[in-house]
C-alpha cells in the first residue's frame, strides 16, 4: 500500500474479559497469512497509564503478526511518546505514515468506526445501543441472543463462519 492510501479500520468492542484480544489475534494471524499488513490499537481501559506488563495484550497482537502495535492509556501511547493526552485520530494519523492494510482497534467503544461487538452476558445488551456502526456482533452461550437482531450475529463457537465474514469486510475499501 503506497503511503497516503486509506487503510481499512475496524474496532472490537466489549467489556472486560469478552474474547477482544483473542479475536484481535484470530483477525491478525489470518490477514497477515493473506498477505495484508496490520496495525493495532489497544485502548487501554482500565485506568493509568499502561506498564510495559500491562502491554501484554498488544504483545500478544505483535506475536500475531500485526507490524505496529500500540496501547493507549490515560494520555500514555506505549510506543513511548508522552502528551497531555491522545485522541484515536492523534494516533491514527501517526499510523497513517505505515504501510498497513488494516488497523484493528480494541477498545474506543464512542469513536464512529465500524465495530465488532462482543456480548458474553443479558448486561451486555446496553453495549448495543451505546455504540455506532456495528458491523456484526459475536455472542457467548451464555448472552441470551435475541433474534431480532438487525445485524449479522455469530457464535463465538462459530469461528470459521465469522473469520470469512470479517475478512471480507477487512479486504473492502474504508
Amino acid at each position: 500500500m503506497a503511503l497516503g492510501q486509506h487503510q481499512k479500520i475496524l474496532q472490537i468492542v466489549g467489556y472486560q474479559n469478552s474474547g477482544k484480544t483473542t479475536l484481535m489475534e484470530q483477525l491478525i494471524i489470518q490477514a497477515t497469512t493473506e498477505g495484508l499488513r496490520v496495525g493495532t490499537i489497544k485502548h487501554h481501559g482500565h485506568g493509568g497509564s499502561p506498564m510495559v506488563e500491562a502491554s501484554k495484550d498488544s504483545i500478544r497482537h505483535e506475536q500475531a503478526g500485526a507490524s505496529v502495535t500500540a496501547v493507549e492509556g490515560e494520555g500514555t501511547l506505549r510506543m513511548s511518546i508522552h502528551q497531555s493526552n491522545w485522541q484515536l485520530a492523534d494516533i491514527l494519523a501517526i499510523y497513517a505514515s505505515f504501510p498497513m492494510d488494516i488497523i484493528l482497534i480494541e477498545g474506543y467503544k464512542n469513536e464512529h468506526y465500524p465495530k465488532i461487538v462482543l456480548l458474553r452476558s443479558a448486561q451486555d445488551q446496553a453495549l448495543l445501543q451505546k455504540v455506532s456502526n456495528i458491523i456484526c456482533v459475536l455472542y457467548w452461550p451464555s448472552y441470551p441472543l435475541d433474534q431480532s437482531l438487525a445485524i449479522p450475529a455469530f457464535s463465538i463457537h462459530e469461528q470459521a463462519q465469522y473469520i470469512e465474514f470479517l475478512l471480507k469486510e477487512m479486504r473492502g475499501k474504508s
